[in-house]
């Protein structure tokens, strides 16, 4: 029961005026840093693709060695 009562208030804190209040500002605040400095961030992007790759492999193939495949045999409770 404390799991539901849980949910529920980080439900009332997404679902309140400050929170979105708060997310309009950040998204503004955001905005503003990029346009201001993109000038500083251009440069950069060819690097950010290229570190992009060795993290995108790292944490979407969940690693080698047979583990999150689903097709572990020795599962119990994937033999019938």
């Amino acid at each position: 029961m404390e799991h539901n009562d849980h949910e529920d208030e980080s439900r009332a804190f997404f679902g309140s005026r400050a929170s979105l209040v708060m997310l309009g500002f950040l998204a503004i605040a955001g905005y503003f840093l990029v346009t201001e400095h993109w000038a500083h961030i251009v440069p950069f992007l060819p690097w950010l693709f290229l570190l992009a790759c060795p993290l995108m492999h790292i944490f979407m193939h969940g690693g080698h060695g047979g583990r999150g495949t689903g097709n572990d045999r020795s599962d119990p409770a994937l033999q019938h």
